[in-house]
């Protein structure tokens, strides 16, 4: 069996690859912080997002599964912006849409996966969010379960393909009557504003 074969993408990574993954996510420019589990995430990004921000959350497994997503979306604490612009005209209203969505005061989302080497990798099939993470967002926050660590890029684009399209691709069937696809991909290789960028990384495995 040769090494394409052997990797479990779904697997956590060792505490030792977490280690690793933080330090290089921290040479990188990165906040990054080890978290036991989705409910301490939970409890950090209350922590960490000023009452009354303009949060965006990216459309994530990861966050809707750790309850995140619903604590942003709902209540007043924030001014929520994904339950507002789904309620927008798209027809009329696209350029507000778009701005909206663009320049969050912070974006809250899931990656695709995390390299052990210190980049964050994001997969959209719209690209509507990557405004956002690539640097519209005044500050950005990435939950990520352990099993979105991988050795490398090469490897981080394998799990996109073979490992979080099919799963994505079956939820929006599901949602939508149509598959996914990964018509958009952004590499963030390192973060020159201190601060900006935040990745909250998890000891168990979460979302896909």
């Amino acid at each position: 069996m040769n090494d394409l074969q052997e990797i479990d993408f779904a697997a956590p990574a060792s505490a030792e690859r977490l280690d690793r993954t933080i330090t290089a996510l921290r040479a990188n420019g990165f906040t990054a912080e080890l978290l036991d589990d989705a409910a301490a995430a939970r409890a950090r990004i209350g922590e960490l997002i000023p009452a009354g921000s303009g949060v965006f959350t990216g459309a994530s497994e990861t966050l809707r599964l750790a309850g995140i997503a619903g604590d942003i979306e709902t209540g007043d604490r924030y001014r929520a912006i994904r339950p507002q612009v789904l309620t927008m005209d798209r027809a009329t209203e696209s350029d507000e849409i778009r701005r909206l969505v663009a320049v969050p005061d912070v974006f809250v989302a899931g990656t695709a996966a995390v390299t052990e080497t210190g980049s964050v990798v994001i997969a959209s099939a719209t690209g509507s969010q990557l405004p956002a993470a690539a640097g519209g967002a005044a500050r950005t926050i990435w939950v990520v379960g352990a099993q979105k660590v991988v050795p490398d890029l090469s490897t981080a684009l394998r799990r996109v393909e073979e490992h979080a399209l099919p799963l994505e691709s079956a939820r929006a069937r599901d949602a939508y009557g149509r598959p996914s696809a990964v018509n958009r991909l952004l590499i963030l290789n390192a973060e020159p504003q201190p601060g900006r960028n935040t990745v909250l990384l998890l000891r168990e495995a979460i979302g896909y």
